[in-house]
């Protein structure tokens, strides 16, 4: 697609990323190209939704951030209000979101400007709630320590009706996190899977995640890694006080519901590890499928499970030394058989 305009989200704290910038700067006069910095929050005043900061920015087509996964989150919360690419920009770690390395900004710009790359779709959540969230004043402080301030609470995109609750103009391309406020305190939650109860959980939160997400706060606590390709809902436990403590996937099509119950404290709501508000006992969410996915320029066929291996480390395995082959096995440079032309193939690696 050819650029018409640029938005540039900047991890404003690491050099490298600052001297990237002024590169796509640079390139995007070259081109006669606008370019707007969005989200850029350096320490004064309040921060602005996702909307507030596409339309300050001048409505971009395309989104480079300068990063690394939670720049290019900042970046995702406002591609994705209106089917913007994002084209993220590496700093010099493997990240499962990014996409470039900042010395080859100019290539990957010249690249989308001419059509050479393609758009990969990630599923997204969104969410309903019970009641409009809210960040009490005594909470924030707490919530966002070393963070500045919280964004601004998710409006409301209608009205409550006939107990469907308050739909939120919310976006998360990783998960939707409920947790306890309270150290020596866990968080009681209701879990319901298409409106049935699952079972009702004392733990230290609860992660409801993308496939993206599997690899971020829902691994961490001991669920699976899933196919970004996929369209799932995983719930994951956090340290929860019983027996069934595993993760449980559900369909895109069918909606988690949390709430917290009458004997529990509050608890802090987060999107993309952002805080968002907090629930009270008898407040609930719904977090859903969004209808939108967020689309990722790709300059190469994706290899999500190259970088899973050398992200986590898998590399290091005595299994792998062992095995000492790094072809890849099943998928030779000849013709696909009729027998196996339904299956997702990248093209063969080219030397």
């Amino acid at each position: 697609m050819p650029i018409g305009r640029v938005g540039l989200v900047v991890h404003g704290g690491r050099p490298e990323a600052v001297t990237g910038a002024d590169t796509v700067r640079e390139w995007c006069a070259g081109h006669g190209i606008g370019c707007a910095d969005i989200d850029v929050w350096q320490g004064q005043g309040s921060r602005r939704s996702g909307r507030e900061e596409m339309r300050a920015a001048g409505m971009p087509d395309l989104i480079v951030t300068l990063g690394g996964d939670g720049t290019f989150l900042r970046g995702a919360r406002i591609a994705a209000k209106k089917d913007i690419q994002v084209l993220g920009v590496d700093l010099g770690k493997v990240g499962f979101l990014t996409e470039t390395a900042v010395g080859d900004v100019e290539e990957a710009l010249e690249a989308v400007h001419a059509g050479r790359s393609t758009c990969e779709e990630r599923m997204t959540l969104t969410m309903r709630a019970s009641k409009p969230l809210e960040m009490p004043s005594d909470m924030e402080e707490i919530l966002c320590y070393g963070r500045g301030p919280a964004l601004p609470p998710p409006p409301q995109a209608d009205l409550a009706e006939d107990g469907w609750g308050v739909a939120l103009d919310v976006t998360a391309l990783n998960d939707i996190v409920v947790e306890k406020l309270a150290r020596d305190r866990q968080v009681s939650l209701g879990v319901y899977i298409s409106g049935r109860l699952l079972a009702s959980y004392s733990a230290d939160g609860a992660i409801v995640a993308t496939p993206t997400g599997s690899t971020a706060y829902s691994f961490a606590a001991g669920g699976p890694v899933l196919s970004p390709r996929m369209r799932a809902v995983v719930f994951t436990p956090v340290a929860p006080h019983m027996t069934f403590d595993r993760t449980v996937i559900a369909n895109a099509d069918e909606p988690i519901a949390l709430r917290v119950l009458p004997h529990s404290g509050r608890a802090a709501v987060s999107v993309d590890g952002q805080p968002r508000g907090v629930l009270e006992p008898g407040d609930w969410i719904g977090v859903i499928a969004a209808p939108r996915p967020l689309r990722l320029v790709r300059l190469a066929p994706a290899d999500f499970y190259g970088r899973l291996r050398e992200r986590m480390r898998l590399t290091d395995a005595p299994a792998t030394a062992a095995d000492g082959e790094s072809e890849p096995l099943f998928r030779p440079a000849n013709p696909v058989p009729d027998d196996l032309s339904h299956l997702y193939l990248p093209p063969p690696q080219t030397t």
